[in-house]
């Protein structure tokens, strides 16, 4: 490690939103061994908070060679210096940084304080008042000045001391300035909204000697709950089995009674709801409690009913098609009711219904384009299920959180119950997939003359996040409820639809492996699966399959047959290495050309989790490389530190394919696999193809998995609750 001391010269490059700063440093104080560098200006690199030049600071860091841009020191960690020679003290306080303190004044404090000048103001402002000529308001503009600019470097090293990176540093300081000392001093699990909990965690119990200190405790309770929504979808959980969580996560065993004394102030302090024997996080509780009173609300609005049946029959004749008696009962209800749930599995003419339903209401409504766009919203909770939707019905269509302006940064909802959007005709498409804090949220942004239709596969993967709401609407009883059964062939032979069905139903008949139109199971050993997959890829390559319309999909990422190992393979066929740029992140080069999966919602973009895009580019600019990104037409560029957000997507997970569909599938099925095999997980994949679908693997495991009911129970209260308060209300 070298250590420099010197000043920031000029700024090259400099990023306000995470501090990464390009510039010439000048140095002028080093030790022996790199005295070379003295009086000298090398170029550095690194993480800064405010940033002032021509300010003295120690950096530590080393130097590294870029292959563009040559030597550059690369600094690690920096603090900055407060003057301690009498000049520089005289010069730092006549300096743009303190305001009211001009050259001769600079020199009195220096007269009458030397070279403890700067420490003895910051420890008692009122020393000023010996200054001849110093005013009240003089004597704060000084005062506060030093203490602020002081302040940033203080709180980044205390930070730095505690165990936190520059870069976590940088975070939490943008976010709480002048407040974040208080915060670490108090409880740094506050900071648990923009710093990873196992993160935090660690630094606390590096700082403090007893783990069950309170604040631990009850941040661990919390994280606790958490972790069981996200891995159990669960709402609500039993205080025995939070307790039980609490010891295997972070190994805390307490005495029941304290353990119970802790709940309780969480309680009081609005963290968690009790119910009875139900124990619930806060905003689990109230959106479940938000989702019925708006329900209820919308529901209770009149509405105007027609007769649309010589609409209905225009509309045959305008687009060539004729709907069954099903499908005009569904298209005429969804229009005559207040909220509408239509589901259905694949194949069952969801689509067809949801672009009937809009082309009706813009002709029943005489709307123009204009009209179009402010009364109706087509919604997904993904951006391949919103374009789908668009696809169909030839209108713009969006995802849920962008919809309801979702900022990434504050993880809020600028569309809310305070500032509502105008739509009356609202549909939302693989509701299956949305969770009650997304739902909650949604009812909270839409007024309450809305007519609201739902759409979704109950049978499907439920959402990631807590809750079952499809299914807890739909098995209430309580609205207007279509479901769809009838399979609309696409060819005698065709066989996915028919086999989803037989999933859901676990009805499988013994000739699930016979090959049909559309539909083969090749059986095979766990160890011959991947050269299979590539015989079948460059056999499919020759008659004009690609990357684009053929999807690999898979329950797991690691093993033999795992999603990392495939794309691998998959990589270099689809993109093989023909000297295009690269870029490397840990053990994963991406190259141009490489098919990419988004892993997080990013509403600034206009992308979404489980989005599919190509890296079109990869440049070096500024020193940093920047990534372009093609989504469907949205051109998107990314940092390197944004790849920790991609994958690529020749493979992908079976849950991150819901809400888009395919044209030809071909999913591994191996033992290896035993513990993702379930239901819904197979019923999901199987749906996602459109033309073809191909298993590989072993019979034996697909038919234990039809069988295998995992995740499907989830502790839930929606239904029980919409029950009780339609009773009463």
């Amino acid at each position: 490690m070298i250590t420099f001391v010197g000043k920031i010269k000029s700024e090259i490059y400099y990023n306000e939103e995470n501090g990464y700063l390009v510039a010439l440093f000048r140095v002028t104080k080093t030790d022996e061994e790199n005295k070379e560098y003295l009086k000298k200006s090398i170029t550095i690199t690194g993480t800064f908070l405010d940033l002032k030049l021509e300010t003295p600071i120690i950096i530590n860091g080393e130097f590294k060679n870029h292959e563009k841009f040559g030597k550059q020191f690369n600094v690690n960690s920096y603090e900055l210096v407060m003057p301690s020679e009498a000049d520089d003290i005289k010069e730092f306080l006549s300096s743009k940084f303190i305001k009211g303190c001009g050259k001769k004044t600079a020199e009195k404090i220096v007269e009458i304080y030397g070279n403890r000048s700067i420490d003895i103001i910051k420890e008692n402002k009122f020393a000023l008042d010996k200054i001849e000529g110093m005013s009240e308001s003089k004597r704060e503009k000084i005062y506060e000045s030093i203490i602020n600019y002081s302040k940033s470097s203080d709180i980044i090293l205390k930070l730095k001391n505690l165990g936190f990176s520059i870069e976590e540093a940088a975070k939490i300081y943008t976010k709480y300035k002048g407040n974040t000392k208080d915060i670490i001093e108090n409880n740094i699990y506050l900071l648990n909204n923009i710093i990873d909990f196992k993160r935090l965690d660690t630094i606390f119990l590096n700082n403090n000697e007893d783990k069950f200190d309170k604040r631990r405790v009850k941040a661990c309770i919390i994280e606790s709950m958490k972790a069981i929504s996200f891995n159990m979808g669960d709402v609500y959980y039993s205080d025995s089995y939070i307790y039980e969580i609490l010891g295997k996560l972070f190994n805390i065993s307490l005495d029941y009674e304290l353990y119970f004394n802790y709940l309780k102030e969480l309680e009081k302090e609005l963290l968690i709801v009790c119910d009875g024997e139900k124990y619930y996080l806060q905003e689990n509780y109230e959106a479940e409690i938000d989702i019925v009173q708006n329900l209820k609300i919308i529901d209770n609005k009149e509405i105007k009913k027609y007769d649309y049946e010589e609409d209905i029959q225009n509309l045959e004749k305008k687009l060539q098609i004729s709907y069954d008696d099903m499908q005009k009962k569904a298209i005429t209800s969804a229009l005559n009711n207040n909220i509408t749930i239509i589901s259905g599995g694949p194949g069952t003419g969801k689509t067809t219904i949801i672009n009937a339903i809009v082309k009706l209401y813009i002709a029943k409504n005489r709307l123009n384009n204009l009209d179009i766009i402010e009364q109706i919203a087509l919604l997904a909770p993904t951006g391949r299920a919103s374009k789908k939707m668009s696809t169909a019905t030839g209108l713009p269509a969006s995802t849920i959180h962008r919809f309801l302006k979702w900022n990434k940064e504050t993880g809020e909802f600028s569309v809310n119950e305070n500032n509502k959007n105008f739509q009356k005709l609202i549909i939302v498409d693989e509701v299956s997939m949305i969770d009650v804090n997304l739902f909650a949220a949604l009812l909270k942004g839409i007024h309450s003359y809305v007519k609201l239709i739902l759409v979704g596969d109950v049978n499907q993967l439920p959402s990631v996040g807590p809750g079952l709401v499809l299914n807890d609407l739909i098995s209430s009883d309580l609205f207007n409820n279509i479901y769809l059964d009838y399979i609309y062939r696409q060819s005698e032979n065709s066989y996915i639809p028919y086999l989803a069905r037989e999933i859901k139903n676990k009805d499988i008949p013994d000739e699930f492996i016979n090959k049909k139109d559309d539909y083969n199971f090749i059986v095979a050993d766990a160890k011959n699966i991947k050269e299979i997959i590539k015989k079948i890829i460059l056999k499919g390559i020759e008659k004009g399959f690609n990357e684009n319309n053929l999807q690999i999909l898979a329950p797991m990422y690691k093993g033999e047959n795992g999603i990392d190992n495939l794309n691998l393979m998959l990589e270099s066929i689809f993109n093989p290495d023909i000297c295009q740029n690269k870029v490397t992140y840990g053990d994963i080069i991406y190259r141009e050309g490489d098919k990419i999966l988004q892993l997080v919602n990013d509403a600034d973009n206009n992308v979404f989790n489980g989005d599919i895009g190509v890296i079109k580019t990869i440049n070096n600019f500024n020193h940093k490389e920047l990534i372009t990104i093609d989504f469907d037409g949205n051109i998107v560029n990314i940092s390197k530190k944004d790849l920790k957000n991609i994958k690529h997507a020749y493979a992908i997970t079976i849950h991150k394919s819901q809400g888009s569909e395919f044209d030809h599938v071909i999913m591994p099925i191996t033992y290896q696999y035993s513990n993702m095999l379930y239901n819904k997980i197979l019923y999901t994949g199987v749906s996602r193809a459109k033309k073809s679908l191909i298993l590989i693997g072993d019979p034996k495991s697909f038919y234990r998995g039809v069988f295998n009911d995992y995740g499907m129970e989830r502790k839930t209260t929606l239904q029980e609750k919409l029950k009780e308060y339609y009773i009463h209300n």
